[in-house]
């Protein structure tokens, strides 16, 4: 039995959720769980079953914004490495990232196992190399490497998204549709005027509707939620917004943190899903799921964080009345076991060094 185990993921709050898997195998094996997430993605690194310390630090070769590179820095989390001395670590990263930095800190600190996704030459760098089809589903992704890595899923674990509970009590009656405006990327964003008229015609269909987003967030969500909905901007931390999502009927919202906390939570998801990314790899995983916006339009899989195309028609071709017509068809829909997008299969192989 592995007695420490370090779990890595550097970027947002939405790519550690879909780590849940991998962290569950890891931790049905191991006595300790350490994650290191970076400051966005910390918060929800908390809300995952099976970790036991959550420790926090911006990746200047991950982090969306980065800083220089700091040579005291680098010496620092070495330091703090050496001395937590896990017995291995597991480096999950999207495609477009590399572990292999953060593997030659890990090394240096002394840590004798290391596995992570790499289609570089890793040298001595990593003790497994996994290699996987890009077009899987980022969960299922990540819990290959945890497999690749020695680590199996328990048993009866259906290996969705989920997260700690119980969750804090809200004041909201369940029933209600969750609208949250806001996307850390404006190329994923729907107009802010198109979710204002789908709160009134939400509401108008008599559905009660609130209205989430984050502390800088408030204006958007107050423009958005108008005299019809609830406006919770700024008014729940990430636990209550995965409260505030549990209680609901439906979430409707772009590709963006809480989607994927919708899907942790079992509520089924209107997605409004800019085709920048492969809705493949990254539509919410293992709940029911409408998929709305323009898949093949010019912009697709570009990964532009600035909508490339004049007017963003890819999400403006979509209508308040789009929306209103999918929570009603998701609403009728029965829970499902697992949802995924049809794709090529695609071979997986280990490399084991």
């Amino acid at each position: 039995m592995s007695r420490t185990v370090l779990v890595v993921r550097l970027d947002n709050a939405g790519d550690v959720l879909l780590q849940g898997p991998l962290v569950r195998a890891v931790a049905a094996s191991a006595e300790r769980v350490v994650f290191l997430a970076g400051p966005a993605g910390a918060e929800a690194a908390a809300l995952l079953p099976g970790v036991d310390e959550v420790w926090t630090w911006r990746c200047p070769w991950i982090d969306a914004t980065p800083s220089p590179v700091d040579a005291a820095d680098i010496a620092a989390l070495t330091d703090r490495m050496r001395a937590l001395a896990p017995d291995e670590a597991l480096i999950s990263t999207s495609f477009h990232q590399s572990p292999l930095p953060l593997a030659l800190v890990l090394r240096t600190a002394g840590v004798p196992r290391i596995s992570a996704i790499s289609v570089d030459y890793p040298g001595s760098l990593l003790d497994v190399r996994h290699h996987v089809d890009d077009d899987l589903p980022e969960p299922e992704r990540a819990l290959s490497l945890a497999r690749a890595a020695g680590f199996e899923l328990p048993p009866r674990d259906d290996g969705l998204l989920a997260v700690r509970r119980p969750l804090p009590p809200i004041d909201h009656e369940p029933g209600y549709v969750v609208v949250h405006p806001g996307a850390s990327v404006p190329a994923r964003a729907w107009p802010a005027d198109r979710f204002a008229e789908a709160v009134e015609a939400l509401s108008d269909e008599g559905h009660r509707v609130l209205v989430t987003g984050g502390p800088g967030e408030r204006a958007l969500t107050a423009a958005v939620a108008g005299t019809r909905g609830v406006d919770l901007g700024g008014a729940t931390s990430l636990p209550e917004m995965a409260a505030v999502l549990d209680g609901a009927a439906a979430v409707v919202v772009g590709n963006t943190g809480p989607a994927h906390l919708a899907a942790a939570v079992g509520t089924p998801v209107v997605s409004l899903f800019s085709p920048v990314v492969p809705a493949e790899r990254w539509a919410p995983y293992g709940v029911s799921t409408v998929l709305l916006g323009d898949q093949s339009a010019p912009c697709r899989n570009t990964r532009a964080r600035e909508c490339p195309v004049p007017g963003h028609p890819c999400l403006t071709s979509v209508t308040a009345q789009d929306v209103v017509a999918a929570v009603g068809k998701i609403c009728t829909v029965q829970p499902v076991a697992a949802v995924r997008i049809d794709v090529a299969p695609g071979a997986v192989a280990t490399e084991v060094r």
